[in-house]
Parts: structure tokens; C-alpha cells; sequence
């Protein structure tokens, strides 16, 4: 069995110095809730018992740090790209958008891991997700939420619908 654990990013600051979207960083608690995820990353018993993945990350600032304090280093990480094409600040980006980039890197091998933005994510979750695990309600992803995804062996992603085996969301 594969995964597709998607990621929001965790709590940043409302606004960067340069002004820009694009470069807020996380805030303390952000930073929290990466320690947080990172723990479970690294637990076997946990989200750890769905790597190793192959990940898109979003190139955004906020996107970026999560993953790095979150995942990178751990053994559930195998491969990472980076993505502009998933940082919905420069327009609307879809769930099939995120599908197509997904596919991309999908080496049919690994699970896949995806860390970007609402509300591109929550609807991602909404299109693929058959169910809707707890603690986690329709129409809405929390910073750092988690949610996790069966997919089929041997079958690339695509636009289908997928069991929901496991949500974390950082305090």
C-alpha cells in the first residue's frame, strides 16, 4: 500500500518584511507545530509508518520551513521537489493543479507527501478523501493539520477517490 500525506503549512506571521506573501515565515508556534510534526514523522507507530515519500513542497517561505524543521532528515522523506506552481499567491490553484504536479513526481514506488496552502489543500482533501477523519471537519484544513490517504499499489495518483487512514493536527 501507498500514502499520499498531505500537509498544510504551520501558523506563519501575517506579514513579511519584504511585504510579500510569498516570504512569511513561521511564527513560534508554527515552529511548535513542526516539532510536533517532526516527532510524528519519525514515529514508527505514527505518521512515520507512512514513508518513505517522494514530496512537493510549495517554494513559499512558510511552505518551505515546515517541511525543512518537519521532515527533512528524517527517513520518511526519500526524495523532495519544490514547487512555485503550488504557492496559490499569484492566483486561484486547484486540487487538479496540485494532481498534476503530484503525478509528476509520482515514481509509482513511494508514497507522496505534498506541503503547501489552503485553500488549495482543503479542497484536495475534499476531491480525493472518501472519508473525513477526526478531529478534522469538511471544507476546512488547520495550519499543520495532517491527512493521510491509502492509495493503490502500482497505480499512479489521479483524480479518484481515496480511504483516509490517519489525520494528526499540531497544537
Amino acid at each position: 500500500m501507498r500514502y499520499l500525506t498531505i500537509v498544510r503549512h504551520a501558523e506563519a506571521e501575517d506579514a513579511a518584511a519584504s511585504g510579500r506573501d510569498y516570504d512569511r515565515a513561521l511564527t513560534k508556534r508554527g515552529r511548535r507545530q513542526c516539532e510536533q510534526l517532526r516527532a510524528l514523522a519519525m514515529d514508527p507507530n505514527a505518521l512515520g509508518r507512512f514513508g518513505p515519500v517522494s514530496a512537493i513542497v510549495s517554494g513559499a517561505t512558510r511552505a518551505r520551513e515546515t517541511f525543512t524543521r518537519a521532515f527533512e532528515g528524517t527517513d520518511f522523506v526519500a526524495h523532495v521537489d519544490y514547487s512555485d506552481l503550488i504557492y496559490n499567491g499569484h492566483g486561484a490553484i486547484s486540487a487538479e493543479d496540485v494532481l498534476i504536479d503530484l503525478a509528476a513526481i509520482d515514481p509509482v514506488t513511494t508514497s507522496l507527501l505534498v506541503v503547501a496552502h489552503n485553500p488549495t489543500l482543503a479542497e484536495l482533501v475534499n476531491v480525493l478523501a472518501r472519508n473525513l477523519p477526526a478531529p478534522l471537519a469538511p471544507g476546512h484544513l488547520p495550519k499543520a493539520a495532517v491527512v493521510v490517504l491509502a492509495l493503490e499499489d502500482d497505480r499512479p495518483i489521479g483524480l479518484a477517490r481515496y480511504d483516509a487512514v490517519a489525520a494528526y493536527r499540531p497544537t
